[in-house]
């Protein structure tokens, strides 16, 4: 079940939102939120929910060993025993089949190799479990007495399969109490729709342009502008498609009373490669900087180990994307780039203005060649699409298809690419400044507060009906 199926937008949340206000204490509303989530991850698969429930069990008890004892040396032992576990419930299910394909063409064996079923966010709620315990560990907040409450903090249908990553520290004083308002469900409605919208009716599409332009078998004869599109509509779509997941996770989360954080500030505007990275999946980069970068020592250490701790994390990083080798190589592509932009290459925030243009083209260049690495899994197909990219292999640097596509599609790319700016954001900002002044501008900002989730609501189920091309990008990570 995805958040942009027809199903869960009409049926599924519409039961669950019904419920939480129809009862009146939080205790009852975690209960309704629970059943719900156990039911929306149970859909993929019933026998996978015991993980889940499991891997919880085992940090629920951990914390709880942790929060018992006062010696540090012990209080350690539980830590490490219990990351161990999660990490290797992680590594098993995520990486066994990847590790024995390697093995086995090292050996020469030629068997059949079980395929483990990937069990959908287990990448995203092994994250916030051991944030969870380590938090614990640390002192930083009070151990969860009551499993089921831990549950569901694990298992939250918002979030729980494809982020945002949250941290029992930012959650947990609303999972005790909270009360549901009129401004929360309204604006969460409207960033559901938003985002829905967004998924819907442009991260769809730019994903099946991308599918099309990219197709494998005619890379090595596609013109170097066909690969570009491609690229560039791939670009859009994986901002898109799970900008518009935490969009959606934000809006129904605020409308059960839960603010979770924000995962995206339009990293496609950043002026840097690191700031790419502050804006992009803001909290995957704020994990590995809480959780490894700076436990293994930062930049406290010299510079020879700080370049070792970023190797260690952008390693880390393109690992947990997948098990397969483009992503390792995309994490340390980042590594590559962010090296020499920290300790050779350094912005300056008082260059001249047709620098810093330069300086921003360069950074989504950057970027554009990041995605073909990680979108391409056979690295013989990059290989493809980069020769055919540069016209190495004797092809057309623009022919008919590849102009017949832009053209057909010039009004949609536009306004994609608008959808990645914070232009709509700024005009709604300027909008609401003159409501404060103004009873006319007042009315247009009530007008467009209502009319704007509605059509965006109307439009996404336009676009969803009888539109097979559905995928949320994520949920394989």
């Amino acid at each position: 079940m995805v958040f942009s199926s027809l199903f869960f937008v009409f049926f599924f949340f519409v039961l669950c939102m019904g419920l939480l206000i129809a009862v009146r204490t939080t205790k009852r509303q975690n209960i309704v939120l629970l059943i719900f989530s156990l039911i929306f991850y149970a859909w993929g698969g019933p026998a996978l929910l015991l993980l889940l429930c499991g891997m919880t069990l085992v940090c629920y008890l951990g914390a709880l060993l942790i929060g018992a004892l006062n010696d540090k040396f012990h209080r350690s032992m539980v830590l490490l025993m219990t990351v161990a576990v999660c990490l290797i419930l992680l590594g098993f299910f995520k990486y066994s089949t990847f590790i024995a394909t390697g093995i086995a063409s090292v050996i020469g064996y030629t068997g059949a190799i079980p395929d483990i079923v990937l069990p959908i966010g287990i990448s995203f709620y092994t994250f916030q479990l051991l944030s969870y315990v380590i938090d614990v560990w640390r002192g930083e907040v009070e151990v969860q007495k009551k499993y089921w409450m831990l549950l569901l903090y694990a298992s939250l249908f918002h979030q729980c399969v494809a982020g945002p990553i949250v941290r029992y520290s930012d959650v947990c004083a609303e999972l005790e109490k909270r009360s549901l308002t009129i401004p929360d469900i309204a604006g969460g409605i409207t960033r559901f729709c938003s985002g829905l919208a967004k998924k819907a009716v442009l991260a769809n599409t730019c994903g099946a342009l991308a599918t099309v332009l990219l197709e494998p078998a005619a890379l090595p004869t596609a013109s170097s502008g066909t690969v570009f599109l491609g690229g560039l509509f791939y670009m859009l779509q994986i901002y898109l498609d799970f900008s518009a997941y935490s969009d959606m996770a934000i809006g129904m989360g605020r409308m059960a009373g839960i603010h979770y954080i924000e995962n995206f500030n339009y990293p496609y505007t950043a002026t840097s490669v690191t700031d790419f990275w502050r804006r992009w999946h803001i909290s995957l980069s704020s994990f590995f900087r809480d959780y490894v970068y700076i436990p293994l020592g930062g930049n406290r250490r010299g510079i020879p180990r700080q370049i070792f701790n970023l190797f260690i994390v952008w390693g880390l990083t393109g690992f947990w994307h997948g098990a397969s080798w483009n992503y390792v190589l995309w994490g340390l592509y980042y590594f590559v780039f962010l090296v020499l932009e920290k300790f050779i290459f350094r912005p300056k925030n008082d260059s001249p203005i047709p620098l810093k243009i330069l300086r921003r083209i360069g950074v989504l260049a950057v970027v554009y060649f990041g995605w073909l690495l990680f979108y391409f899994e056979d690295l013989s197909a990059l290989g493809a699409a980069l020769s055919s990219l540069f016209c190495l292999g004797g092809n057309a640097f623009w022919d008919l298809y590849a102009r017949t596509k832009l053209l057909n599609n010039l009004f949609f790319l536009a306004v994609a690419i608008l959808a990645c700016t914070p232009i709509v954001p700024f005009l709604h900002k300027k909008l609401l400044a003159r409501a404060e002044h103004s009873e006319k501008w007042q009315t247009a900002e009530g007008i467009v507060g209502v009319a704007a989730p509605i059509l965006l609501l109307i439009l996404s189920l336009i676009f969803l009906v009888g539109n097979t091309y559905n995928p949320f990008l994520y949920f394989q990570f």
